[in-house]
């Protein structure tokens, strides 16, 4: 478990993954060198590692299913091979109606349908449901709101790629890499988050975090979805909700300290008007959380 400290730092980076050292000093009260060890340190052990998260639009990847897998055998070697593909960017073991469940992204249901197959053609899978996501409501590690025109070049391009695999990369790192001066540099990424193009957030060991237990929800829904959704998404615990089509209307995700905590969170979901909790999962183990996509080798709206 963390400190009082550092469990702040790791909230402010999930809220801003960009965060200076000096602001992160202003809210816990230390000095920036203090902060800047802690930081360091977070990131060394892993306790969060800040990556940036790019908006599904802009790389082609707006088909998202939650796949439901029952297996024969192991069902870690199954959930480890499923892992193994670029388009899965979660994977966990779960006790109760599956084995396993994983969140699959695509460029169109074509590309969804053909990962699907895949995973039922895994060794020891016996089945897989798929739940095709349309709209995301809440997801505290990606970008939600709709994406405004936006064009990006090259340079954009190559700070995606650099932000991705490392959030809180310097600007002097980041000029030296595409060839522009820091101001010009830090220009470009503060304007590629407030577009939305890209998220910069902390990902979080939810152990660290003492959120010991996570869990998944199935949900059928009377009256209107969307209105009922939101109401379920703004309940503490949820972090993830999406609506779409297939076994069920509204798939989340729920997070607490304790299991009573998390029997807590989903008693709060059934209270809200409309709601019937068709299933619900317990993650045993995430093999797999990873929200860094392949981009193509040139932006998809804009020029080389």
């Amino acid at each position: 478990m963390l400190d009082a400290v550092d469990a702040v730092l790791v909230r402010e980076l999930q809220r801003d993954g960009r965060a200076t050292f000096q602001a992160l000093a202003d809210r816990v009260g230390l000095s920036r060198t203090a902060v800047r060890a802690r930081v360091q340190h977070l990131l060394e052990t892993r306790v969060v590692r800040v990556v940036g998260i790019v908006h599904a639009a802009v790389v082609g990847a707006e088909a998202i299913g939650h796949v439901s897998v029952t297996v024969d055998g192991s069902a870690r070697k199954v959930a480890t091979a499923i892992a193994e593909r670029p388009a899965v960017s979660f994977t966990a073991l779960t006790a109760g109606p599956h084995d396993l469940v994983a969140q699959v992204r695509t460029r169109d249901d074509a590309a969804l349908a053909a990962e699907a197959d895949h995973i039922r053609s895994v060794p020891g899978v016996r089945g897989a449901e798929v739940f095709r996501s349309v709209a995301t409501v809440r997801d505290t590690h990606a970008v939600v709101r709709e994406l405004g025109e936006v064009s990006l070049d090259g340079i954009d391009w190559r700070l995606l790629h650099e932000l991705q695999q490392d959030g809180r990369a310097p600007y002097t790192r980041l000029a030296h890499i595409i060839g522009l001066s820091q101001a010009a540099t830090r220009a470009r990424v503060v304007r590629l988050m407030r577009s939305g193009v890209i998220q910069v957030t902390g990902l979080a060991d939810p152990l660290a975090l003492g959120a010991a237990e996570l869990g998944g929800f199935g949900l059928v829904v009377t009256g209107g979805l969307r209105k009922v959704a939101e109401a379920v998404a703004v309940q503490d615990g949820v972090r993830y909700l999406a609506t779409g089509f297939g076994r069920y209307d509204i798939v989340g995700q729920a997070e607490a300290t304790s299991r009573s905590g998390l029997v807590a969170v989903l008693d709060a979901v059934r209270s809200v008007p409309g709601v019937t909790v068709r299933e619900s999962w317990h993650h045993l183990d995430v093999v797999k959380e990873s929200y860094a996509v392949e981009l193509p080798e040139y932006p998809l709206n804009g020029s080389s």
